[in-house]
């Protein structure tokens, strides 16, 4: 019986085998296409929340102020300081509105633009070229709720006054820096205009420059426009063919000086915005430019406050009026030191710019001795000091 049953299961197994060996031979499966293994996701207990879009929230306008430009308001010079001034203030005061007008060199251009900004509702205006002044007065009368701020200006009212930066004494300190440096003894300076504050900004820059270097002389051109780069180029080429070594300028944009200047390998000095320096990498000696930004919130403030008075403001470096640009790789430390000194015993009052005697070009006395220059004489100066080559009118 076993026997039997043995032949049985032999049969079956080789029956088996036969039908294996008849059929298709299996394939492996390629690894790339095993299935990953499934990871279990947990999902959280709190439901993800996307934070609402909420619309800033917009702050009240607490005063209109109107700010008008002689030039440009990215001339490297004095527009471009004073449209800084006002960003700076507008920053410093959210809430304020700011209106403002670039390219109004004329007074008619000027009073049509401060009575659109009236019209829009500025209760501040700052008129910031000389040119603006008249019109910014004459609006004065006619709108008395409307505070009028002018830079630079002179002339004062109920409802109108000015401000500025202490000039003159930045100049001195300038000249100490130009009579240091020069090697021909020769400085020059191209104004807009033969004006008042021009020829003691001249005059200020000599008696440093003499300070230090008895034999300076500063030549004097004019381009009878504040912002003609053709013009200021011609000027300073000019100067340069008179052998002056050393340029600086009272023009709106300090930038054709600058460049024409470093094309011709001559030093230069910058004025009005620190940002000049960039056009004079090789000859820059160093500069002066605003720094307003304080002094427009605390005029702007006061007018929010309601404190505000009619004041002759002037403001000195030390008070942040003005800055003193960085020095160029050509200025020795000596020279450095000693401009810092300077404008340190110019704001301590141990120099004192316009102290006489003074006399002119001709040696006649201007200014007594043991006497000083008032603000208003700056303002309408019409001489130069001995040294300096050219007229004053």
């Amino acid at each position: 019986m076993k026997n039997k049953r043995f032949v049985m299961v032999s049969i079956v197994v080789f029956a088996l085998v036969l039908l294996a060996a008849c059929g298709p031979a299996p394939t492996a499966a390629p690894a790339s296409t095993a299935i990953p293994p499934v990871i279990a996701t947990v999902a959280p207990t709190v439901a993800p929340t996307v934070a609402p879009t909420v619309a800033p929230t917009k702050i009240p306008t607490c005063l209109i102020v109107g700010a008008l430009y002689g030039g440009p308001m990215n001339d490297a010079g004095y527009n471009q300081a004073m449209h800084e001034s006002m960003v700076a203030m507008a920053k410093n005061i959210p809430c304020v509105k700011l209106i403002e007008a670039e390219n109004v060199p004329d007074e008619a251009g000027a009073k049509t633009t401060m009575v659109n900004m009236i019209q829009q509702g500025a209760k501040l205006i700052f008129a910031t070229a000389s040119n603006h002044q008249n019109p910014a007065v004459e609006l004065a009368g006619t709108n008395p709720d409307v505070t009028f701020e002018i830079a630079g200006g002179w002339l004062m009212g109920a409802n109108y006054a000015n401000y500025y930066a202490d000039v003159p004494d930045s100049w001195f300190a300038m000249g100490v820096a130009a009579g240091s440096m020069t090697k021909s003894n020769k400085l020059g300076f191209v104004g807009a205009f033969p004006m008042g504050w021009t020829s003691t900004f001249i005059n200020s820059f000599e008696l440093g420059a003499k300070s230090v270097n008895p034999k300076a002389q500063t030549f004097v051109t004019y381009t009878f426009a504040w912002g003609d780069h053709a013009k200021e180029a011609d000027a300073t080429n000019s100067l340069i063919n008179q052998g002056v070594d050393v340029i600086t300028m009272h023009v709106d944009s300090p930038s054709a000086v600058l460049s024409t200047a470093e094309s011709r390998g001559v030093y230069s000095i910058g004025f009005q915005d620190l940002a000049a320096q960039q056009f004079a990498p090789k000859g820059w000696i160093t500069g002066t430019g605003f720094t307003l930004g304080g002094t427009v919130t605390f005029l702007t403030q006061s007018v929010i406050d309601k404190t505000w008075k009619p004041i002759f403001l002037r403001c000195k470096m030390s008070d942040g009026c003005m800055a003193l640009a960085p020095f160029g790789p050509a200025v020795p430390q000596a020279v450095q030191d000693k401009v810092k000194q300077t404008l340190a015993d110019l704001d301590s009052g141990k120099i004192v710019v316009f102290q006489g005697p003074l006399t002119d070009q001709n040696g006649k006395v201007k200014v007594a001795a043991g006497a000083t220059l008032s603000e208003n004489d700056m303002g309408s100066l019409d001489w130069f000091v001995p040294g300096v080559v050219g007229q004053a009118k």
